[in-house]
């Protein structure tokens, strides 16, 4: 049985904030995030337009969660400097 591969992402809000996340499977998230609906992350709902501006793949759920709370960690300048922001 083989493991799936996780990635991290970064959307970023149509307020300007970022949104940090993990999935399997980035595209489809972020479709569930785009929708609005209840798969939606709470956070994102009522921020559209929402754009990928990051994403990287880690391998494991634990290494992608790892990173996930190491981004979360860095602050706005941090996280700018991922996404290629200001």
């Amino acid at each position: 049985m083989s493991e799936s591969r996780w990635s991290v992402y970064i959307i970023r809000c149509g307020d300007g904030s970022l949104y940090t996340g993990i999935a399997t499977d980035v595209e489809r998230r972020f479709r569930e995030h785009g929708s609005q609906g209840p798969k939606a992350a709470k956070y994102l709902r009522g921020r559209l337009p929402l754009e990928i501006v990051y994403r990287r793949e880690i391998g494991n759920r634990s290494e992608a969660s790892k990173e996930e709370l190491r981004i979360k960690r860095m602050g706005v300048k941090g996280k700018m400097g991922l996404v290629g922001g200001d």
